[in-house]
């Protein structure tokens, strides 16, 4: 165990460092000067030249990113060009939030995908393996903007039980956060857990299959420990990357489900970011959620331990 986590980290290193340097070469493409917009209408040129000079715009390429990655690499992720405040500090204020969402959703997809698919699996070619398979498909089909707006009309203008947008934080009234994140969680889960159904009737008839499986029920085995102990075990191993995947997903992609409930976190941000030209904040957050992406595969590897004692053969 320890010597494969130490293969993995030793691959992690190059492949944080790589995007760091992709981020920040990418970033250079976009259009527009940070200082150009930072000084205003007037644009003086003695004020644009002070802010390049502050920013190290005026510095070489490589230079820039030393000094970026030097700052990186003691927390500070610079200053955000258009409200002037360290882009740590909005990470900190947006990052929970789509965390909490993120969460939410994924343990909306959990519930659902998981046991559909095994229902799915068990009772294959019955009225239940129809019924799931048409779920995943207006799972897959159905635009979460679109679902979240029928939702919203349904839950907050008809029938009045359900915000319809905002954000309050758990720690200031639980059942209010519960409330206001319900609509948009099941709007992210419903997406993932279609996915999650699929992959895991295809993982648990492959399984279902195998000898193990025939042989645990040749000896008497009732039906529940032979599908949930031998069979479902044996299929999580993909369905771990599935969900790693996809939970990393939701930390950079819930823009529009964001937009569409008013939730403020990091969706919001990196659209603002983009769209003011805020290169550090841009900068920041895309290096976030890839360094979250790329954690979340080494808990994935980890969880196989856990799952599978083969692995640790």
């Amino acid at each position: 165990m320890l010597e494969f986590l130490l293969k993995r980290l030793a691959t992690i290193v190059p492949t944080v460092v790589f995007v760091s340097m992709l981020v920040f070469g990418l970033q250079q493409l976009l259009p527009g000067d940070p200082a150009v917009i930072l000084a205003g209408e007037d644009r003086d040129p003695n004020v644009v030249a002070h802010l390049r000079a502050k920013l190290h715009l005026d510095e070489p390429l490589p230079l820039r990113y030393a000094y970026w990655v030097g700052g990186v690499l003691v927390g500070d992720l610079g200053e955000s060009v258009r409200t002037q405040q360290p882009v740590r500090g909005l990470i900190a204020q947006k990052l929970p939030v789509t965390v909490e969402l993120a969460l939410l959703a994924m343990a909306v997809a959990l519930v659902i995908g998981i046991p559909a698919g095994v229902v799915a699996a068990i009772g294959r070619g019955t009225a239940w393996d129809y019924a799931a398979n048409v779920f995943a498909l207006w799972g897959l089909s159905t635009p979460n903007f679109w679902l979240g707006i029928l939702m919203i009309l349904l839950f907050s203008v008809q029938l009045g039980s359900l915000p319809a947008s905002g954000y309050v934080s758990p720690f200031e009234d639980l059942r209010a956060n519960l409330a206001a994140m319900v609509m948009p969680a099941f709007v992210l889960g419903n997406a993932i857990a279609a996915v999650l159904m699929r992959h895991t009737r295809s993982a648990m008839l492959q399984v279902l299959s195998a000898d193990y499986v025939r042989t645990a029920r040749a000896k008497g085995m009732s039906e529940t420990v032979v599908v949930l102990k031998h069979a479902l075990r044996n299929a999580l191993t993909p369905i771990i990357t599935l969900g790693a995947l996809e939970l990393g997903t939701l930390l950079s992609g819930a823009v529009l489900t964001e937009q569409v409930f008013t939730i403020p976190g990091f969706g919001k941000l990196i659209v603002d970011a983009v769209f003011n030209r805020d290169y550090a904040v841009v900068q920041a957050v895309v290096l976030v959620t890839a360094t979250a992406y790329i954690t979340l595969n080494l808990l994935a590897d980890i969880a196989y331990f856990i799952v599978n004692p083969r692995l640790r053969d």
